[in-house]
């Protein structure tokens, strides 16, 4: 007598019943369901395209990074190859001696300050020690045969005059802007100030602010009204075309040059620019009586 099949089960002892297998909805591999074999990530692009760029992008970033890498190499090795500037107040006082300027020469008052940076480096209370479109300017110039021997910032001019005062090629150039880089890094503003005052020259044979101060107009650099820092400001240059007691036509209109800068730079307004302008110098021949050079 033959058993019954229970309800729900089908086929017969005599063959294995074959396992159910769950059929996925009508739709679901278009869906991008988990684990669909060739799914589409969303927006309609595979991940192979995502993954690759073009060749040209490709090329073009490791020329990049290969001009970057190059130009950081180059930067060290600069960084190692020159001179520590630690001896920067050394070289200044060794300059003053045989010049027979005093050092240290007193703090540099605020008008003369404003003077200075207003027309040699407006950029010098924010820059790193370098100015890149000054030095932009530099690299195009020798490119191109006719090279910019101005924008050098404070950093770089007073590393020509402590480090390098005969160089005025690109490789000293380059040494002046590594060096800068080394003053920023090592000294304050003031200080940078105050050792750009005590070894610049003048003209007429003063080297150092103090001097200058006292042998142009009998006053010491705290007392300099805006008329005279301006002058002196103007006088770095070109100190001896400059020089006021034998050019005094030029010395002025550098003098209204920098007095136009530091209208630029937002330090004076155009009225008393122009009252500056007009006020008087008091030129003098050698120093005034209880003038000293400190």
């Amino acid at each position: 007598m033959t058993r019954g099949v229970p309800a729900g089960e089908g086929g017969s002892h005599d063959a294995p019943t074959a396992p159910l297998l769950r059929v996925p909805p009508a739709g679901a591999q278009a869906a991008g369901g988990p684990g669909t074999a060739g799914a589409a990530p969303a927006g309609g692009r595979s991940r192979a395209t995502e993954r690759r760029l073009p060749r040209w992008l490709r090329r073009a970033l490791i020329v990049v990074l290969a001009i970057a890498l190059a130009g950081a190499l180059a930067f060290a090795g600069l960084m190692l190859a020159t001179p520590s500037v630690s001896t920067a107040p050394q070289l200044a006082q060794a300059f003053d001696r045989a010049h027979g300027a005093p050092y240290p020469g007193p703090l540099v008052p605020a008008r003369f300050a404003a003077a200075l940076v207003a027309t040699e480096d407006h950029r010098f209370y924010s820059e790193p020690g370098f100015d890149p479109i000054a030095i932009g300017r530099v690299i195009i110039g020798h490119l191109t045969g006719q090279p910019d021997q101005g924008g050098a910032t404070l950093y770089q001019q007073l590393a020509k005059m402590l480090y390098t005062p005969r160089g005025s090629g690109p490789g000293a150039q380059a040494e002046q802007v590594i060096l800068g880089i080394k003053l920023d890094l090592t000294y304050s503003k003031t200080q940078i100030l105050r050792l750009y005052a005590d070894v610049a020259y003048f003209g007429h044979g003063y080297v150092g602010l103090a001097r200058a101060s006292c042998g142009y107009f009998g006053v010491t650099p705290a007392g300099l009204t805006w008329p005279q820092a301006a002058l002196l400001a103007g006088l770095v240059q070109a100190p001896s075309a400059d020089d006021p007691v034998a050019h005094f036509t030029v010395a002025r209109a550098r003098e209204a040059h920098v007095l136009g800068r530091l209208v630029a730079t937002g330090t004076l307004t155009q009225a008393q620019a122009a009252r500056a302008y007009r006020a008087p110098l008091h030129l003098v021949e050698g120093p005034g009586a209880g003038c000293t050079a400190r």
